[in-house]
C-alpha cells in the first residue's frame, strides 16, 4: 500500500512540475491523474496494491471536504458580501457545462453513427 501512495503521490508531483515547466492553466494533480490514466490504459492490468490503495482513499473521500467547510465557515462574510456574484457563477457555469456535454454528445453519437454506416 505504501509504495502503490508513493507512485499517486510520485505522479501528483510530475504533474506539478509539468504545470510549473509549461505554464498550462491546469491544476498539477489533474495533470498526474491524466498521466495515470496513460499508465493504466498502457499496462496489462490494475495492480492490487494500486487497486486497494485507491479503494481506501475513495472510502475516506469525505475527509478531504473539511478544509473547504472550514475555509467557507473562515469566509463566511465574505460569502454573504458576494453572493449575488458566487450564484451567478455557479448558475451560468452549470449551464454552460451542461451546454458544452450535449454538444460534445451529439457530436459523439453524430460520428458513432457515420462509423456505423461506414463499417
Amino acid at each position: 500500500m505504501i509504495a502503490a501512495m508513493a507512485v499517486l503521490l510520485g505522479l501528483q508531483l510530475m504533474g506539478e512540475v509539468v504545470v510549473q515547466l509549461s505554464g498550462l492553466p491546469i491544476p498539477g494533480p489533474v495533470v498526474g491523474m491524466v498521466l495515470l490514466f496513460i499508465g493504466l490504459r498502457w499496462s496489462e492490468s490494475l495492480p492490487d496494491a494500486l487497486r486497494t490503495t485507491a479503494e481506501t482513499l475513495l472510502s475516506h473521500l469525505s475527509l478531504l471536504f473539511i478544509p473547504a467547510g472550514v475555509g467557507i465557515i473562515q469566509h463566511g462574510a465574505r460569502l454573504v458580501d458576494e453572493w449575488q456574484a458566487l450564484l451567478a457563477a455557479i448558475v451560468l457555469s452549470t449551464l454552460i457545462t451542461v451546454a458544452v456535454t450535449a454538444l460534445v454528445m451529439r457530436l459523439v453519437i453524430r460520428l458513432q453513427s457515420g462509423a456505423r454506416h461506414d463499417g
